[in-house]
Formats: C-alpha cells, sequence, structure tokens
C-alpha cells in the first residue's frame, strides 16, 4: 500500500460553497459619496508618501528635502479638501435622497392627546374659549 492508497480511505467531505452570502451590515455608500471617499483615501495616501520622503531626505540631508516639504504642504491642502469633499457630498446627497419624513412618535402621541381633548369638551365650551373675555367685563 502506497501513499496514494492511504488518501482513498478518508471519507470525503460534502463539497461546500467557497462563500455564502450574508446580508451587509450596512448599506453601500451612494456612487458619489463613495467615489469621493477614494479620492480622499488616494490623496491621502500620496500625502502621507510625500511626507516620509520630505522626512526622510531631510534626515539625509538631501537637496530633494525642501521640494519635497513643499509639496507636502500643499498635498496636506489637498488632503484636507478631500476629506471635506467626501463629508460635504455626504450631507448633500442625505439631505436630497436619504431624508424620510416621518414625525417622531412623541409628535403623534401629543397630536393625538390634542385630538382626544378636543373631542372630550362640549362645543359650548369651545366656542366661548375662543371668543375671549366678554365686552362689558372689567380688564
Amino acid at each position: 500500500m502506497d501513499a496514494m492508497d492511504k488518501d482513498r480511505d478518508i471519507p470525503e467531505r460534502a463539497a461546500r460553497p467557497l462563500w455564502t452570502e450574508e446580508p451587509a451590515r450596512r448599506h453601500r455608500l451612494p456612487d458619489p459619496v463613495r467615489t469621493a471617499a477614494v479620492r480622499a483615501v488616494i490623496i491621502v495616501a500620496v500625502t502621507l508618501v510625500q511626507a516620509m520622503v520630505a522626512v526622510l531626505s531631510a534626515l539625509a540631508g538631501s537637496w530633494l528635502a525642501f521640494p519635497a516639504v513643499l509639496t507636502t504642504v500643499a498635498s496636506t491642502v489637498l488632503a484636507t479638501w478631500g476629506v471635506l469633499d467626501v463629508w460635504v457630498t455626504r450631507q448633500v446627497w442625505k439631505q436630497r435622497y436619504g431624508v424620510v419624513s416621518r414625525p417622531s412618535s412623541t409628535a403623534r402621541e401629543l397630536r393625538r392627546q390634542r385630538r382626544r381633548d378636543r373631542k372630550a369638551k362640549p362645543v359650548a365650551a369651545r366656542r366661548a374659549a375662543g371668543r375671549g373675555p366678554a365686552r362689558g367685563a372689567a380688564a
């Protein structure tokens, strides 16, 4: 019996799929927001690489240190803009497409209570309350 025969004695497991699909925990980002986020991540990554080049070239005393620092400062401004762009794009998308206008349960409950109170009051009492003080009454 050689090594190949030993493998035949091992029972085969049932075939399982490579992966199982699970429902997403969070909804996917809207396309414009995802695009802005990808752009921001790329800009931030390039900025970090430039910062490392600036630090290492400054430590080495290279002529590249000064231009690297200047481009790192410019990239930092650009990276800040990129991150703000993600935030603004997300807020704009929420305001345009993501707002679900539903009164809160407390507001709904207050309206129900007012309705009940109105129905419970007699009609004459409501009319009198709406008129204010009598004409001849002293103030």
